[in-house]
């Protein structure tokens, strides 16, 4: 049978690179059963001249679609076929349009490891009725800082967020507007009030843009808006059945996310969650999947679960994620469909 070896990525942060193996093991069983016809069987952990390599066999040869879709698995550095003892390197064909400095350049405290967020997003595209490298609508209903609408971005996706915090929207803003200045691409950009009954209720900033003056012309650019409210409010600001994909990574039990109703910020995950989801779910389109991480010490699996399943989900069957992140967090992910 062939066999192939995926190079992980060498992960800056030491805590989620002593977990990256076991986690694209994980990821790549997501993408052999949902995207390659489950041909690709359970991987393995193994040690080729001293470096770690996930490892698998399939029944039949990749073909180079196969290869292109598996170039995107989150911490793959390169695709090798085994050749005795050899590696063979395989062409990788991922589906970035924007130079990976889009999200590596962001350095801030509390920011979601790149890795992570590109795994989650990934996993939580394949349980759609969408293919990876579709032209797809994603949704962060907490996007902090926008590692998550950097990614989509970078994917070809357009990119939609939400937070409450003043702060966060400002330093997004003043970041996303000057790179795409320092790369010249072609853009517009503005950011305006949003009022109702002539009360302030958010800021808004509308984004959209291409990758050369042609593509503008030919109407192939992409769209990027980011709305400075709580969460709990997105239906006034996003229509239903607006979005393909919603990605989260939930508050981990500290002021963050939405202010609940309560007048201040919520510091329960569970919290925030069974009041959010339900109106996140009114914003997917059906067929769309949406994907939370989420600290376990906060709340269990099935308690998440319940929420989902109570706002009409599908939770999928997705087991091997939860991975120690420091001393007060073990990080966790599902992910749930909504019936088409």
């Amino acid at each position: 049978m062939p066999r192939y070896a995926l190079l992980i990525l060498p992960a800056f942060n030491r805590v989620y690179g002593e977990s990256s193996v076991r986690l694209t093991l994980s990821e790549l069983a997501v993408f052999g059963r949902r995207a390659l016809g489950d041909e690709v069987p359970a991987g393995e952990e193994t040690e080729i001249g001293g470096v770690p390599y996930v490892t698998f066999e399939t029944p039949t040869p990749l073909t180079q679609p196969d290869i292109s879709l598996l170039s995107n698995l989150s911490s793959v550095y390169a695709i090798f076929q085994v050749e005795g003892e050899l590696l063979r390197p395989l062409t990788m064909d991922r589906l970035d349009r924007l130079s990976s400095d889009l999200i590596t350049i962001q350095k801030y405290a509390g920011k979601t490891n790149e890795h992570f967020t590109k795994l989650l997003l990934n996993v939580t595209v394949l349980a759609c009725d969408k293919e990876l490298g579709d032209r797809l609508a994603v949704f962060d209903p907490l996007c902090g800082r926008g590692t998550t609408l950097n990614q989509a971005l970078t994917y070809g996706y357009d990119a939609y967020g939400i937070d409450v915090d003043g702060k966060d929207f400002e330093a997004y803003t003043g970041f996303i507007k000057t790179w795409l200045r320092n790369k010249r691409l072609k853009h517009t950009a503005e950011t305006v009030p949003v009022r109702r009954e002539r009360a302030l209720v958010g800021r808004r900033l509308n984004i959209t843009f291409g990758l050369s003056k042609e593509s503008v012309k030919a109407g192939d650019v992409q769209h990027l808006t980011m709305v400075n409210a709580d969460t709990l409010r997105s239906r006034e600001f996003f229509k239903s059945r607006s979005f393909d994909v919603l990605v989260t990574d939930a508050p981990y039990g500290v002021q963050h996310g939405s202010k609940g109703g309560h007048g201040g910020l919520s510091r329960s995950p569970m919290e925030l969650l069974r009041q959010a989801v339900p109106i996140w779910a009114e914003l997917l389109r059906p067929g769309g999947a949406m994907g939370i991480a989420w600290n376990t010490y906060g709340g269990k699996s099935a308690e998440l679960a319940a929420i989902l399943k109570g706002a009409g989900l599908e939770v999928m069957d997705y087991p091997g994620f939860e991975h120690w992140v420091d001393q007060a967090i073990v990080r966790d992910i599902i992910v749930a469909r909504k019936p088409a």
